[in-house]
């Protein structure tokens, strides 16, 4: 068909096997039933793609639908056209309260709470979830049962009987348990204690502007993780974060148990199955000294551009509701292990038999949408929203990183570490409210030199009293 209507679309290429196929696969199927419209899919570099996005708005260009990750929503709410106008429309507002666009129902309603709910601010869904996991443990059956552990651990208490237990085992693993140095487990962590990185409730009530990163909830979760390194237990490969290096250790059968993101659920069996034992996925343990309260999520989202002509906006946005019909989310799901994103999709997985025959892809969907006890209620979203999250998780990790590995004591480190994060919250805001935001890279504000700003990305631009002024604060 001649004179088709472009709908333009950028994502992040995952380099996952055959993701970018998908991809295409899903804009050709678009493409057969509307065929009066060409969607073109373009993958991008993870790290750079919000970046280009600023750099085509600024050149007056911007795609119909751009994919960001989590951490960057802050950072799209705040975007901005060469005109000041926000470069990103809201998909809720857009859909007006329609059943259908151009003839594909729309799944709004159906999204699954905890991922609807992190999107949502003031009671609008802005963008579409594409994406979404959690964080779940992998344990090495036949060690633990060599071990005399007939279930998984659920609290950070019964890990720490696993793995003393692990430990006595006559030529058993070197260590008991890894995972990765990452920003997404502590932020799982805090969420089961119902702790905040950031002021106004973790940015949803107000525009963050007060970081913690030594916060009681953090200091419970540092010392824990501290203590099991102490311990002997935790192996740490001295890297961050080293996904690669805690996925070989289980696989080498060098730990009984790792913690990891549910879409390593394919990637985790597949190493138990190639390297001969067995395995079992369980929750992310939570403390349980303190009452629970839920999981984060992390993931990716796509944003509809601001100003699109009717028929651009309406393609774009029939799009996004053929990409989570229940049949395509539910295939998305088999392929990477991502969360179903729609009761309907789940629905689908549970009718033909997919859970049945792989029961640990169950688990992911099982643990965001009940509480480890059973309870009924979904857990309540906590998830954060603040400029620089990218930075904030940067410095967590470092400061964890000197904990682990060269001693430092955890609450003054972790002061130390709420200086920096505090340093790169209010550069990101200064930015942002002063000259519109159109940087995702946080170039410096104008009150800062260049050789300043790369300073305090550094973690060095902090005064002897500001260290002790925090940790005095956090004593």
């Amino acid at each position: 068909m001649k004179n088709r209507i472009p709908i333009e679309v950028w994502v992040p290429d995952l380099t996952f096997p055959g993701w970018m196929d998908r991809w295409y696969q899903q804009a050709a199927g678009f493409e057969r039933l509307h065929p009066e419209y060409q969607v073109v899919v373009h993958g991008k570099d993870f790290w750079q793609l919000p970046r280009q996005v600023a750099e085509a708005a600024a050149e007056g260009h911007v795609p119909a639908l751009s994919e960001y990750y989590f951490y960057m929503t802050q950072v799209a709410r705040d975007s901005r056209q060469q005109d000041g106008r926000p470069l990103f429309t809201s998909v809720e507002k857009a859909i007006g309260g329609r059943t259908e666009v151009l003839g594909e129902p729309v799944v709004l309603d159906d999204i699954i709470p905890p991922l609807r709910d992190y999107y949502t601010l003031g009671g609008d869904l802005t963008c579409m979830p594409t994406v979404g996991t959690t964080s779940l443990l992998y344990a090495n059956t036949d060690l633990l049962r060599r071990a005399g552990v007939e279930g998984l651990p659920r609290t950070w208490q019964e890990v720490e009987e696993v793995c003393a237990r692990v430990a006595a085992l006559r030529d058993g693993p070197s260590h008991a348990i890894t995972w990765s140095n990452h920003g997404t487990f502590t932020q799982q962590a805090l969420a089961t204690q119902g702790g905040l990185i950031v002021n106004e409730h973790n940015g949803r009530l107000g525009r963050a502007t007060v970081a913690d990163l030594a916060s009681p909830e953090m200091l419970r979760w540092v010392e824990w993780w501290r203590g099991l390194h102490r311990d002997g237990h935790y192996h740490y490969t001295g890297k961050i974060p080293d996904w690669a290096g805690t996925l070989k250790t289980f696989a080498d059968q060098d730990v009984a148990i790792r913690i990891s993101s549910s879409n390593d659920v394919n990637y985790m069996f597949r190493a138990a199955e190639d390297n001969g034992f067995a395995a079992e996925a369980g929750i992310f343990p939570y403390d349980a000294s303190v009452p629970y309260v839920g999981n984060a999520i992390a993931g990716t989202a796509l944003w509809m551009a601001e100003g699109l002509d009717e028929a651009t906006r309406e393609g774009a946005l029939a799009f996004l509701m053929y990409l989570h019909s229940p049949r395509n989310a539910a295939e998305r799901h088999k392929a990477n292990s991502f969360l179903p994103l729609t009761h309907a999709a789940h629905d689908l997985l549970e009718e033909e038999g997919w859970y049945a025959a792989n029961p640990h892809h169950r688990l992911a969907y099982d643990h965001v949408m009940r509480f480890p006890a059973g309870q009924s209620g979904v857990p309540v979203s906590e998830g954060a929203l603040f400029g620089d999250f990218a930075g904030n998780q940067d410095v967590m990790t470092r400061a964890i990183g000197d904990v682990l590995a060269r001693g430092a004591d955890p609450a003054e480190r972790m002061a130390f570490a709420t200086v920096e994060a505090q340093q790169l919250l209010d550069a990101y805001n200064e930015y942002a409210l002063s000259s519109g935001f159109r940087d995702p890279g946080n170039s410096p504000p104008t009150s800062l030199s260049v050789e300043a700003f790369k300073e305090m990305r550094a973690g060095r631009d902090y005064s002897a009293a500001d260290m002790e002024a925090v940790v005095k604060l956090h004593r």
